[in-house]
């Protein structure tokens, strides 16, 4: 009964609010850049729409960890990848301007890529072997614009709920790039919004910030690189149940 009455809130008030608000969001994003505001407007729509999202699905956030953040450092932000509602997590509440590395499909979404491309957020075409260099440079951009980058190294959504591997590419850029990695553990957003499923399960959703660490805390490459990926996937896991 219960999901039922949901059911129909979400598709007569909860989602065409979401649809409207993603089109304020997006038309916000691409004029305010436009303007010379991308500092401000690649960030705070954003995280606007992400809140409005979680607040419109009936999810509550927990955080935990947000004392490991420190504010005058960039970072390489590393997550596991649960569900399309990670993103309404990471970018309405972690505190911190960043650009998203994302797949160069989605930059078709209607909308949404506009407002992607706008704010400068990275994309990677995994079948152009030019994508990386153009990757890297991007970064580099990001970075002197003071605002940090992240990825979700296991590069798509899981299919069962459990993390799967974390591939070492966000680990490499963070090398080059001589800046700290800061794992966060996303939980929850599987039962939220599973692949396939077109409408959201209200539940409890939880965001651990974990302390950051760098690729030369584990002595010399190509052993460092192995080591930071592996201690970057561990820390993740250790806030998820078993």
């Amino acid at each position: 009964m219960l999901r039922a009455l949901y059911l129909v809130y979400f598709i007569l008030i909860g989602f065409p609010i979401f649809a409207i608000i993603t089109i304020i969001t997006a038309l916000t994003t691409v004029i305010g850049c436009a303007l010379g505001g991308k500092n401000i407007f690649s960030y705070y729509p954003g995280m606007i729409w992400s809140r409005s999202a979680l607040f419109l699905s009936g999810c509550r956030l927990i955080i935990k960890g947000k004392e490991n953040i420190r504010k005058e450092s960039n970072y390489v932000v590393v997550a596991n990848h649960q569900g399309a509602y990670d993103i309404f997590m990471m970018y309405g509440y972690l505190g911190i301007r960043f650009r998203w590395v994302m797949k160069a499909g989605i930059r078709k979404i209607p909308f949404v890529g506009m407002a992607c491309k706008s704010a400068g957020f990275i994309f990677v075409d995994d079948k152009n072997p030019n994508s990386i260099h153009r990757t890297m440079e991007s970064a580099e951009k990001v970075l002197e614009n003071k605002s940090s980058i992240f990825i979700f190294p296991e590069g798509s959504r899981t299919k069962d709920g459990k993390m799967g591997r974390f591939k070492k590419g966000a680990i490499v850029m963070a090398d080059k790039l001589d800046v700290p990695i800061l794992p966060v553990t996303i939980e929850g957003s599987y039962k939220v919004l599973r692949i396939g499923s077109l409408f959201p399960h209200p539940h409890k959703l939880y965001m651990t910030i974990h302390p950051e660490l760098k690729v030369s805390d584990f002595g010399e490459k190509p052993m460092s690189l192995i080591k930071a990926t592996e201690e970057a996937k561990n820390r993740v896991a250790s806030a998820l149940p078993e």
